[in-house]
C-alpha cells in the first residue's frame, strides 16, 4: 500500500503529481492523512482509505501500518518552511519508514523517480536498518 500525504501547503503538488502518474499509482492500495485522502477522493474519484488528520494523529496512524509492513512506500509532500504543530510526528513517521527501508518521496522529483517503476520495490528483499546503525 502506498501512503500518500501532504502538508496544506503542498497538497497541490501531490495532486497534480498523481494526475501524472495516476495508473502507477493506481495499482496500489492507497492510503492518506484525512484532508489529502478526502481532496484526492473528490478530485480525481480515487480509492484511498482515509485515517486521521496529521496532528490528531494520522502520521502516527501511518508509522504503525509501516511498522506492520501494510505501507510498503510513502510519498509525504511536506512543507519544511512550515512549522508544523506535530513536527514530531512528521519526523517519527519519515525515521519509521527510513528504520523499515521503505521509498520515501519528499518531493515531487524523488516521487517521480518511485513511480518510474510502478512501485516495484520489494522491501522484503533488503533488511531494515539494524538497531543501533544510526547511532555510528
Amino acid at each position: 500500500m502506498i501512503a500518500l500525504v501532504a502538508h496544506d501547503q503542498r497538497k497541490n503538488d501531490l495532486l497534480n503529481w498523481v494526475r501524472r502518474n495516476h495508473r502507477a499509482v493506481t495499482r496500489h492500495g492507497l492510503v492518506g492523512t484525512s484532508s489529502t485522502a478526502r481532496l484526492l477522493r473528490s478530485e480525481l474519484g480515487l480509492q484511498i482509505r482515509s485515517v486521521e488528520s496529521g496532528p490528531h494523529g494520522g502520521d502516527q496512524q501511518i508509522g504503525s501500518m509501516v511498522i506492520s509492513g501494510d505501507v510498503t512506500s510513502l510519498v509525504f509532500f511536506w512543507d519544511p518552511l512550515w512549522a508544523a504543530p506535530h513536527v514530531h510526528d512528521v519526523l517519527a513517521l519519515v525515521r519509521i519508514a527510513v528504520l523499515r527501508n521503505i521509498p520515501v518521496a519528499l518531493n515531487p522529483a524523488s516521487a517521480e523517480a518511485m513511480s518510474e517503476d510502478g512501485f516495484s520495490f520489494d522491501g522484503r528483499s533488503v533488511r531494515p536498518v539494524a538497531a543501533g546503525a544510526a547511532s555510528r
